[in-house]
């Protein structure tokens, strides 16, 4: 006998795993939208306040582009001190990230291949520095300057910046280096090569992302920084670009038009930065994530 009993038919209309449905993809599509729009509105309202004149912000007004002019630009750039800040901000910034790369490449290296007495004391020091506040390192951090005669001194400040930037950039460049197999150096060794030279010509080459994180990540600790500056540069021609923007703000006023054209203006280095490195930053990011 031959059994009549049918299979329950599977329903075509079954959306495979992963797929979304038309609502899905508008609710996506209208909450991305939305992240953009609010990303971009205080960096849109900082341009259009810059290019304003002298308290047109105030009005009640929906004005984007009446009276646009250039004038706070051209206040910022040759009524101010702007142009010495932006010159020792960039002083600063470059130096610090120059050195930092090389310190943190090197730590980072040598933590990573080599094994030593305090291998493991260094490594927990490097991160344990990272557990304090800069306001509570300020003060022996200034006494030590002032001892060295760094106080009001660019090195001093960079040196300052170096205790911030360098050990958190160690220990992730020594993350990147597992990464990188040490057949590689063993071969460098039997052609000849120092362990210097196999740093140096081999594995370096190979790190160009963890490199580029780090260089942004020193960039940006000091170009952005306030309260070493404010407290180590007192001089007027020594301040840079984050002390310098406080004189555009009183007890009882503050000139926007100014602050907003030198935000602006402050923006352009730390942008043509990442242009230079964004191609690495998601490798190097993301650089031994797997393997520590």
């Amino acid at each position: 006998m031959v059994s009549t009993t049918t299979r329950p038919r599977v329903s075509t209309t079954t959306r495979p795993r992963g797929e979304r449905g038309p609502l899905a993809s508008v609710a996506l599509h209208a909450g991305l939208l939305l992240a953009v729009a609010i990303s971009l509105f205080p960096v849109v309202w900082l341009v259009l306040t810059s290019l304003k004149p002298r308290d047109s912000w105030l009005s009640a007004e929906l004005q984007l582009f009446n009276n646009s002019s250039l004038d706070n630009y051209v206040r910022v750039l040759t009524g101010t001190e702007f142009p010495q800040w932006l010159l020792n901000s960039v002083l600063t910034a470059g130096l610090t990230m120059v050195l930092g790369v090389f310190l943190a490449a090197t730590t980072g290296y040598a933590v990573s291949r080599f094994r030593f007495p305090g291998h493991r004391s260094v490594m927990w020091l490097l991160l344990i520095t990272q557990m304090f506040p800069v306001a509570i390192l300020i003060v022996p951090l200034y006494n030590l300057m002032a001892g060295l005669g760094l106080l009001n001194q660019i090195p001093g400040l960079v040196i300052a910046y170096m205790t911030i930037a360098v050990p958190f950039c160690a220990w992730m460049m020594k993350s990147y280096f597992d990464t990188v197999p040490v057949e590689i150096d063993q071969a460098g060794m039997v052609d000849g090569l120092t362990p210097f030279g196999v740093f140096w010509r081999l594995v370096l080459p190979l790190a160009r992302p963890g490199i580029a994180v780090t260089a942004f990540y020193c960039f940006m600790t000091a170009w952005g920084e306030v309260g070493y500056a404010t407290v180590f540069m007192s001089q007027e021609d020594k301040r840079t670009l984050g002390v310098g923007l406080q004189q555009f703000i009183g007890q009882h006023w503050s000139d926007w038009g100014l602050m907003t054209a030198s935000a602006v203006l402050i923006a352009i280095p730390a942008g043509v930065v990442f242009l230079l490195v964004q191609r690495h930053l998601i490798t190097g990011l993301t650089a031994g994530a797997t393997k520590a």
